[in-house]
């Protein structure tokens, strides 16, 4: 039987946002909300932090909260992944980070339970290929074996910063993957942001929090939030997200 588990990267160091995950939103820090959701998914969560001592905080978290994690290279993101992936012996990755506090664990569990089903190594899964979902929901699956090649061959600084890059365009392999999308069948919600990048990212999810409960919705409920409040999803529709 094949185990698969979410790794999660976490990080304190951000050029725009510094500390964010552990900014607070109705009592409690937004990585609490990201680390309850994603464990709705029915698998094991990994957090991937660095080896930083600015991270030693996010280490004394995942102690407290009973968190298994791995501490790795800051810059070389890939090599992180790959090395949690091998000291918890995962043979199926979904990846995730850690600046998406209302990522939804069902939705996730789901897309899991498809890929296994497939039963094929070489088959790349994710929500953000052609993109439905709002920023904030995304999820990649892959297999240890795709992982390990692209650890293995990777050599791009943006491969081994971004974790998939080489699965997704490096013709040393990209040919031979299969793609499948996960996309919302209930319409395109990609104009929203509910990740955490910036200032304006935090006034929308503290709202979305603090007055709409939004960390107890699913995901239908939660995108009928999003489109039932235009005042809050207006507060970061400006804001670009960083490229790869």
């Amino acid at each position: 039987m094949q185990h698969a588990g979410i790794i999660s990267q976490v990080r304190m160091g951000s050029t725009r946002l510094p500390s964010k995950l552990l900014l607070p939103a109705a009592g409690r820090p937004l990585l609490d909300y990201h680390v309850a959701r994603t464990r709705l998914s029915g698998l094991p969560i990994y957090l991937a932090t660095t080896t930083e001592p600015a991270d030693d905080v996010l280490a004394a978290y995942a102690e407290t909260n009973g968190i298994p994690y791995h501490r790795g290279s800051e810059a070389d993101v890939l090599a992180r992944y790959y090395e949690t992936a091998q000291k918890f012996g995962l043979d199926v990755i979904v990846r995730v980070t850690s600046d998406c506090p209302l990522v939804d664990g069902p939705l996730i569990g789901a897309a899991v339970a498809r890929y296994l089903a497939e039963g094929n190594p070489l088959v790349y899964r994710s929500n953000s290929i052609v993109r439905t979902f709002p920023r904030g929901l995304d999820f990649e699956i892959f297999s240890m074996e795709m992982l390990a090649e692209a650890y293995a061959n990777a050599t791009l600084p943006y491969e081994r910063e971004h974790v998939t890059p080489y699965l997704k365009t490096n013709p040393a392999i990209a040919g031979r993957i299969v793609y499948r999308d996960e996309v919302w069948p209930g319409g395109d919600f990609s104009r929203f942001r509910i990740t955490l990048d910036t200032a304006e990212d935090y006034a929308v999810l503290k709202a979305l929090i603090e007055q709409h409960h939004a960390q107890d919705l699913n995901v239908t409920d939660l995108l009928a939030l999003l489109e039932a409040h235009p005042e809050i999803m207006a507060l970061n529709a400006h804001i670009e997200q960083k490229t790869t």
